[in-house]
């Protein structure tokens, strides 16, 4: 392409000679050309420029190192008041277009060309050749210019300006209005600078954009320290860079191909082996300082441990489709036992003001510190959402207004899913240097009888328990819902959240266990530089959720979407133990989650078909009794998931790694039926994947 470019420069370029016979026409002169015959005045500039260069011009050690030979394309001019101006530079090093962009900045000031003795530009287009010789007595080639009006002047170098504002990539995505992508292992790697003491960050609301993180993480320099040496255009494509970036004056974008391979082994299943093909692209950039947008696309065919495909399949919408892959989405049936899941993600990201960002797009959002979220998690499948995101003073206030999908058969008219409305807000406040405060209010409404998107909620500053009174309580399914953090000192921190669903303060002080109290809490503690060990962090947490939290007596307005919940993917009606461990080290990554659990499930057996509260979708009128309600009702089971993953990065521009990881889980209910059966697994996993997501198989 390259050879293309210079050959096609050349050709539109011809010689000046041809050009003498014109005597309306006069070349820009040097002051040592003034004296000459008119018909020799071109040579004598073209003899000027190539001494020029040749006396100037410093061939950089990169070429000099790699035994360069070949041209340097350079197309330039000299504008109507003598002065020369770079358009276009070709090389096959950077370095070598730096170097001539130097040189010609050199050159001085001349009398401009005239045409009929006015004054007018003149373009020209000369190949340096490497290793540098005198080219004194080679004829320079030059546009053929005629006296034109300054519209038509810009309106013909438009095309040619465009390949002169190109700069030289710098990744302006490390301080932008991006997303950084939410995975809970990358996120590690800046959570310390982002809670030492006095800072007043805003850690909750998830995914961050990269200007917030900025001010306390030095991507570049951080990715300065990742960089290989590389010398050729694949070596740095590899290991460094973007596969394509471009980069303008008030542009730049980056495309990336998105992998996510990987082959594995299940031993509890009866097929030979697990796998995930996923394919597709990433495009990201900027327009301007304040805008910024990112689409990826992905196209996917896999077959994950058995536990996952029965979970999957368990999730089936309404219609022929087989399954819903947990994060993903509605997935075909490919071949006989896989499955084929095509997702695509996009937002807009703008900033109008420094301290505000709206972002419109289909993705998903989280809500708190921890490994869950009990207010909103990333657990279900993207959707469409509106965000704003304000920030002053110590406040950070997040508003999200997102459009969700209820796909069981029951909701479904004429064959098309129930469309429902999610709209949420959430304040932090930094009440002193160690401690933050998160209040957290939303309410899901449900498109029947044509009610639609209701303006009540486009409202950002609201209570919505009072609009739900205001529009009929069954209107809505309101939730509330509040966290803390403190941070003892720069190493350890301690986080919580508590959510609550319905509330009955009677039914509290009569302590028969009401099944009123729909609420959950979570607390949790992270340990940075763990015993003095750079990049370990340590994490401990613990989960509790009530029996019918998140659930309505309207079945559709429950606090899910796609089958999944819009909080912890296990719904309510349990007690979790989280321990996780992380460290990175220049390239190499290590993650190791443990997960301790009781859970109430429901018997479904034809006997007794009663709510025990774990299922978000179904009535709890539906429930056996009133009181006595206790978390692990039901079905009681004991379940373990355990997984151990190592990895290397091999290109941090595009997060591409390299892992292997190992699966332990015991599911161990107290009783047996159709759909709830013991099962031991261990799943191995080797692959190749562009981290970009949370993948969650700890169901």
């Amino acid at each position: 392409m390259k050879q293309f470019v210079v050959l096609l420069i050349l050709l539109v370029q011809y010689n000046v000679c041809a050009q003498d016979t014109f005597l309306y026409e006069k070349p820009p002169v040097f002051p040592n050309c003034e004296s000459v015959e008119i018909d020799v005045l071109q040579q004598c500039f073209n003899n000027n420029i190539f001494t020029h260069i040749y006396e100037n011009f410093k061939i950089p050690q990169k070429a000099l190192d790699e035994n360069y030979k070949g041209d340097i394309a350079v197309l330039f001019e000299v504008d109507r008041t003598g002065l020369f101006k770079v358009i276009y530079i070709d090389a096959i090093y950077n370095e070598l277009k730096d170097e001539a962009k130097r040189v010609f900045a050199l050159l001085p000031k001349v009398k401009p060309a005239t045409y009929n003795g006015r004054t007018t530009y003149k373009q020209y287009s000369i190949a340096i050749k490497i290793p540098l010789v005198n080219q004194s007595k080679i004829l320079i080639n030059v546009t053929k210019v005629s006296e034109i009006s300054k519209l038509e002047d810009a309106a013909k170098t438009e095309f040619d300006s465009i390949n002169a504002s190109l700069r030289t990539f710098e990744n302006k995505g490390y301080a932008s209005q991006l997303n950084i992508p939410f995975t809970h292992s990358d996120y590690s790697k800046f959570d310390r600078n982002m809670n030492l003491v006095g800072t007043n960050s805003h850690t909750a609301s998830k995914p961050f954009v990269y200007e917030e993180v900025s001010n306390y993480y030095d991507f570049k320099a951080e990715n300065q320290k990742l960089k290989k040496e590389a010398n050729t255009w694949a070596g740095k494509k590899l290991w460094n860079e973007h596969l394509v970036q471009l980069q303008g004056e008030d542009y730049w974008f980056t495309i990336d191909p998105i992998f996510d391979l990987q082959v594995g082994k299940d031993t509890d299943a009866d097929f030979s082996s697990t796998y995930n093909n996923t394919r597709g692209f990433l495009v990201q950039g900027g327009l301007g300082k304040k805008l910024n947008f990112y689409a990826s696309v992905f196209e996917s065919q896999g077959r994950f441990a058995q536990y996952v495909n029965q979970y999957a399949e368990s999730l089936k919408a309404f219609g022929p489709d087989p399954a819903i892959i947990p994060g993903r989405g509605i997935a075909k049936r490919f071949k006989s036992d896989s499955y084929d899941y095509p997702v695509a993600e996009a937002y807009l990201s703008y900033a109008p003001a420094k301290f505000i960002n709206i972002q419109f797009g289909h993705g998903k959002n989280f809500i708190g510190d921890g490994y869950r979220s009990l207010l909103l998690s990333d657990v279900a499948s993207p959707h469409p959402f509106l965000k704003l995101n304000t920030k002053f003073w110590k406040i950070k206030y997040t508003n999200t207004w997102m459009w969700l999908k209820d796909v069981r058969p029951e909701v479904t008219e004429d064959g098309a899913f129930l469309t429902k409305y999610m709209a949420s807000h959430y304040l932090s406040w930094n009440v002193s240097k160690r401690f933050n405060l998160g209040l957290f209010e939303s309410v899901i409404w449900a498109n029947t009888e044509n009610r639609g998107f209701d303006v009540n909620y486009l409202n950002p500053i609201i209570f919505y328990r009072a609009i739900e009174f205001e529009t009929g309580q069954d209107a809505g399914n309101a939730i509330i819902g509040a966290s803390a953090k403190y941070k003892w000192n720069d190493n350890i921190n301690i986080y919580s959240q508590f959510v609550l669903d319905e509330f009955s303060l009677s039914d509290i002080k009569g302590g028969e266990k009401s099944w009123k109290n729909k609420y959950g809490y979570q607390i949790g503690v992270k340990y940075f530089n763990a015993f003095k060990v750079d990049n370990l962090m340590l994490q401990f947490e613990y989960n509790r959720i009530r029996p019918y939290t998140y659930s309505h007596n309207t079945i559709a307005t429950n606090y899910g979407h796609n089958n999944q919940s819009m909080a912890h993917l296990w719904g309510a009606n349990f007690s979790e133990a989280i321990l996780i461990g992380r460290y990175h080290y220049k390239r190499w990554f290590a993650d190791a989650k443990l997960i301790f659990g009781v859970r109430g499930l429901d018997f479904n057996d034809g006997t007794d078909n009663f709510s025990y509260g774990a299922d978000i979708f179904r009535n709890y009128n539906d429930r056996p009794f009133d009181t006595g309600v206790e978390v692990g009702q039901g079905i009681k089971t004991k379940t373990f998931n355990g997984n151990v993953q190592a990895g290397y990065i091999i290109n941090p521009a595009s997060n591409l790694k390299v892992f292997t990881d190992i699966s332990f889980r015991n599911f161990n209910p107290e009783a047996i039926t159709a759909s709830t059966f013991k099962s031991n697994t261990v799943w191995f996993n080797f692959g190749l994947r562009t981290d970009l997501f949370n993948w969650y198989f700890d169901n």
